[in-house]
């Protein structure tokens, strides 16, 4: 007899636990990255779906890392934070965002990354029969735990008609009444979207009327190209009332690995998640945050990012086209999001985004993103290993050849 039977909670499944045979999207997407290594072993992997930075974070960094690990006084449980990263954090925030007058210690909290943070805003916010508005496609962990405590989802599509924003004015007044948070992610995953001041000023009197917390999810907002400027949710009035901003490490700074980021915005939000954070981590390395301080007070370090990021796109965005697709390089983030093909040579034909990735990792072994959620699209992104633009010529220059040979059709 399984001991454990009938122990699990009904949120992961209850007696079911564990049955589930569905297979999700991205362990799919491995799956077949292994079956073309098998089919083409002679063919390296162009990995266009990797959705985090392809080099480490800078030298000077790593060398304040390297410096301070190894100290007596670093060893010690760090708890919400050491005063120098909020105090950094803030500093940070004006001088990049122009967000002035956030107290270090009443409008910031550090978290050990961005999805922790997630994760621990809906037992700030969430009762069993709350809602949680989503935008999709998109980043699902606030959306995970606002079901385990017992809540509902309700899903804002963001399509390609609407610019990629959701629809605010068309939801239901039944579900604004239950509704307690609205989540949105800009410059947006996967979707490359960027947002405005009007678009934010536009969630500020929606979140007002319809009496909802904002979470501003920004762990793109400062990879911006071509002259847009990075913008934040706390710079527009009346932001700090209605809610908060989460902001990482990971894509503006390359320390994915590191786990590190910060919470920003309403005091009393950004208390209670304190208060939750308090009972459920006991912070990150001291080292490690006093690295984030050095990367936080040096915001060029991520200039030589967004030029990387952005002369890629220069030439990934051409060969799309040259190939049939309808791309545009976005103004932010790291991702092209692109209408999957129609089918391909010899009467192939794509149902749906999987399908055609699918189709392109085991006849050209290269990898992207599917997303069904909003009609049928492909995420390209732009951190594909490549070690100098040389490389990177070698890389787009490749790829226009396998997917070319494929006779995709449109």
């Amino acid at each position: 007899m399984d001991h454990f039977r009938n122990k699990i909670a009904q949120r992961l499944g209850g007696e079911s636990f564990g049955e589930d045979t569905v297979i999700y999207k991205f362990e799919k997407i491995k799956r077949l990255k292994a079956e073309a290594a098998k089919i083409m072993p002679e063919l390296k992997l162009i990995d266009m779906g990797v959705g985090e930075p392809d080099q480490p974070a800078d030298e000077t960094v790593v060398a304040i890392l390297n410096e301070e690990s190894g100290k007596a006084c670093n060893r010690f449980y760090s708890d919400n934070g050491i005063p120098e990263y909020q105090i950094a954090a803030a500093s940070y925030m004006e001088r990049v965002y122009h967000v002035k007058g956030l107290d270090p210690f009443a409008n910031i909290v550090h978290g050990i990354g961005t999805k922790p943070i997630l994760a621990m805003l809906p037992l700030c916010l969430i009762n069993p029969g709350d809602i949680s508005l989503m935008t999709v496609p998109g980043y699902p962990v606030l959306g995970t735990y606002t079901k385990y405590l017992g809540g509902e989802v309700y899903r804002l599509p963001l399509t390609e008609e609407n610019d990629f924003y959701p629809d605010l004015e068309g939801i239901p007044d039944d579900v604004c009444r239950r509704s307690k948070v609205l989540y949105i992610n800009y410059p947006n995953n996967p979707t490359g979207q960027v947002a405005t001041d009007d678009f934010f000023e536009k969630v500020i009197h929606f979140a007002k009327k319809k009496d909802v917390a904002v979470i501003h999810d920004a762990a793109y907002a400062a990879l911006t190209y071509d002259g847009t400027k990075p913008l934040s949710f706390l710079s527009m009035p009346g932001a700090i009332q209605v809610g908060a901003e989460i902001q990482s490490m990971s894509k503006a700074f390359n320390m994915t690995g590191w786990r590190l980021g910060f919470l920003a915005g309403n005091p009393k939000l950004v208390s209670a998640y304190a208060n939750i954070k308090d009972n459920t981590d006991s912070g990150q390395f001291r080292a490690i945050q006093k690295a984030g301080v050095y990367a936080l007070s040096h915001p060029e370090l991520t200039d030589a990012i967004c030029e990387k990021y952005s002369r890629r796109f220069d030439l990934l965005v051409p060969a799309l086209n040259e190939l049939g697709f309808h791309a545009k390089k976005p103004k932010g983030s790291f991702y092209c999001y692109v209408e999957k093909p129609m089918g391909a040579k010899h009467g192939v034909q794509f149902n749906s985004a999987f399908e055609a990735a699918e189709y392109l990792i085991l006849k050209a072994n290269v990898s992207v993103v599917p997303w069904d959620d909003c009609g049928g699209f492909l995420r390209f992104s732009v951190t594909f290993e490549a070690d100098g633009v040389e490389a990177e010529r070698a890389i787009i220059n490749e790829l226009k050849q396998r997917l070319g040979g494929l006779g995709l059709t449109f």
